[in-house]
């Protein structure tokens, strides 16, 4: 294996509601590294799409969308700010309708291609940690640490109907459970950078760890990672 170019990236993948979000940020904040929300991209991409009238399943004008949107990220404690356009959408994107919607957005190889070069710019020094579904196998395939999340069906399930209902939003866990089984379904199956771990990732399931261990799990295969590769 190559050494990893000198801006290092560590990458966590998985599945909605794994907790990658929340390790993510942690990580970043505690190593003083930039953070992509690579997921938050491709949602906000459909809800440019929603907003201008363009039909998801229209593959070359999403890619224009998704080409042409102005994105940002801004870390709000223990959450990500997000704007399109300048506009806030951060209540927006956590959707699961949005997430729904992101999935036949994102299968498209024309629209994936259009935030390739976006997410890659992403990377800059200190480092970056970049969470998503296809981090660690395509767009920093080259990463320095790579981490894949996950946590039973249930257990994301429960912890995204704790987090809408904590916004006082009203949906039911039996719902949220048949849309996230659709989604995973979706994001394996598609034949453009389905949802899997990369071959050299670090795999760790969530189901009944504490965010803190995660995180420390994180960070210590990070060190290693550095150790074996010095920068």
């Amino acid at each position: 294996m190559s050494a990893p170019a000198v801006t290092p990236v560590i990458t966590i993948d998985g599945p909605g509601g794994s907790g990658k979000g929340t390790v993510s940020r942690r990580v970043a904040a505690a190593l003083g590294f930039h953070l992509l929300d690579s997921g938050a991209i491709y949602r906000v991409a459909a809800l440019a799409c929603v907003r201008q009238g363009v039909a998801l399943d229209d593959v070359a004008a999403a890619a224009e969308v998704a080409s042409t949107m102005q994105v940002s990220f801004e870390v709000l404690g223990d959450r990500t700010g997000v704007a399109l356009g300048g506009v806030d959408v951060s209540d927006e994107v956590p959707l699961e309708s949005t997430g729904s919607l992101a999935s036949q957005v994102a299968k498209h190889g024309e629209v994936r291609d259009a935030v390739l070069g976006l997410q890659r710019r992403f990377r800059r020094a200190p480092g970056l940690v970049a969470d998503g579904r296809d981090m660690g196998t395509v767009v920093f395939a080259d990463a320095l640490c790579k981490v894949y999340l996950t946590a039973s069906v249930e257990e994301r399930a429960r912890r995204r109907y704790q987090q809408l209902t904590d916004q006082g939003l009203r949906v039911t866990l039996d719902d949220l459970t048949s849309s996230i089984r659709a989604r995973d379904a979706r994001d394996m199956g598609r034949e453009i950078a389905p949802l899997r771990p990369a071959d050299d990732a670090l795999s760790i399931d969530s189901t009944s760890l504490p965010i803190e261990s995660v995180c420390e799990q994180v960070l210590a295969y990070y060190a290693k990672r550095v150790a074996q590769y010095p920068q």
